[in-house]
């Protein structure tokens, strides 16, 4: 049975510590999709195809990334895409304490499992929220973004 995990977030923008995740869970599983979740009441900084964009152009060279978009459940969208996990990069204990709730909120409601990894050290302290108040205050984000997400 192929072994499928999705990676959610709204990838607003895709950051290092998104990719630390992504790369270190492609020897775990078959296929990784990363899955854009939308949220009409959310303001994104950048639109859903600059976001789809940015994540093709970083994994264009790896075949077992798929990237998709999807709204509602994270869970409902695993059972519609047949993934039997859901992977998820913790960065620190307050990322444990909310992402182990929805793990087992999830695990509740489906049978599908959260796999949880570790963000490296040199990148545990990025997220994508301090990087878009970088780039709203006209700074230089090249040392935490992957080299195609250029803003």
């Amino acid at each position: 049975m192929k072994k499928t995990a999705v990676f959610p977030g709204s990838f607003d923008p895709l950051t290092l510590g998104h990719t630390d995740i992504i790369d270190r869970g492609l020897p775990l599983f078959d296929e990784i999709i990363i899955a854009i979740g939308t949220n009409s009441s959310k303001e994104y900084m950048f639109s859903l195809e600059e976001r789809r964009k940015f994540i093709e152009k970083t994994y264009a060279h790896e075949p077992k990334v798929i990237v998709d978009t999807y709204q509602g459940l994270t869970i409902d969208y695993c059972k519609k895409v047949g993934s039997q996990f859901i992977l998820r990069g913790l960065r620190n204990p307050a990322d444990f304490e909310f992402e182990k709730a929805i793990a087992q909120t999830n695990r509740k409601m489906s049978d599908i499992e959260t796999v949880f990894l570790l963000t490296s050290a040199d990148t545990s302290y990025i997220s994508s929220s301090i990087v878009r108040d970088i780039l709203g205050n006209n700074g230089d984000v090249s040392m935490f973004v992957p080299k195609d997400v250029k803003p």
